[in-house]
């Protein structure tokens, strides 16, 4: 058998879903509220790499210092994450953590074993590959992530009640496809809150008062919510250094302007438009939210993070 030298391998996708299935053949896990990210070892060299391949050595080195145990040639797939002070996932805290402090890598697949391609075999037989032959060698910041052994009401009631993300179902027989969003793994997400594209903002005494944000549906970007909650003034400043670059005369929203403000104000009609600077949607960010209106709005959005990891063109909504 041809040895495989491990590399970067671009991430299988989750397909997200309103309800997840249940039933005999799947596994269930947390839905971790942190980065994707590939790691892997060759040459006796470890890299740590975003979802989109950007370099994470250099963010989190305690991570990469514990990640020199695994085998040669070998491939890894899981997720950074911070953890609050009750062992909660943050986004929030992922944002503002320096290295070492609650980080942790959560392993959930191997790709490539000790120069051996292993993705056409059935997740079950990865993850138990995962256990055996990698994960023993590592030690703290690095877990395995774990299969949750219940059924799938009271894994759902137990997310909600804790104020976890979500969960993920996987497949046990479903191999590796990289890049591919096959719907063999999905992922529900059970409490408020998702990525939207920055595509403007509202000036402010501060740089600016509000940001306006969209997702896209059918390949155009379409107008949710414009908040002006969240925000610290260090994320306030990271944030409108990125937006200057960006500001262009163009609205990006195909829905704009709306005919009226809505019963909680925050529809964008034409007047309120003279006030917005419009931005080349590019940055995506994370914000939570109480619901999402019958006319297509968030009420009480706020700001958590940017996410550098996600592509605006990937953010698409209903």
């Amino acid at each position: 058998m041809a040895v495989v030298n491990a590399r970067f391998i671009e991430p299988m996708l989750l397909l997200p879903t309103d309800q997840l299935p249940a039933g005999p053949g799947l596994c269930f896990e947390l839905k971790l509220d942190g980065y994707r990210a590939l790691a892997f070892k060759t040459g006796e060299r470890v890299h740590l790499r975003s979802r989109n391949n950007k370099d994470f050595n250099r963010r989190y080195p305690a991570i990469v210092s514990e990640l020199a145990a695994l085998p040669d040639e070998t491939v890894v797939d899981g997720e950074v994450v911070a953890l609050e002070a009750d062992g909660r996932p943050s986004f929030a805290a992922l944002q503002n953590a320096a290295d070492g402090a609650n980080l942790v890598y959560y392993v959930f697949d191997v790709l490539v074993l000790c120069g051996r391609d292993v993705m056409a075999e059935p997740l079950t037989a990865r993850r138990a590959l995962l256990s055996a032959e990698v994960l023993p060698a590592l030690g703290e910041p690095v877990r395995e992530s774990p299969v949750l052994e219940a059924d799938l009401s009271d894994l759902l009631q137990a997310v909600k009640a804790n104020g976890l993300e979500g969960l993920v179902a996987k497949r046990l027989n479903s191999r590796y496809e990289p890049g591919q969003r096959t719907g063999a793994w999905l992922k529900h997400r059970v409490n408020q809150g998702r990525e939207f594209v920055i595509g403007g903002y509202t000036p402010g005494p501060h740089g600016f008062d509000a940001v306006i944000v969209g997702h896209y549906v059918g390949g155009a970007l379409r107008y949710v919510a414009r908040t002006r909650n969240g925000f610290t003034p260090t994320s306030r400043s990271k944030l409108l250094r990125l937006l200057k670059p960006l500001e262009t005369t163009a609205c990006p929203f195909v829905n704009l302007p709306e005919a009226h403000a809505g019963r909680w104000g925050v529809g964008l009609t034409a007047e309120k438009m003279a006030e917005c600077r419009w931005l080349r949607p590019q940055l995506v960010a994370a914000f939570e939210y109480l619901e999402v209106t019958a006319d297509g709005h968030l009420r009480h959005a706020c700001y958590v993070g940017l996410r550098d990891d996600r592509a605006a063109r990937d953010v698409a909504g209903p």
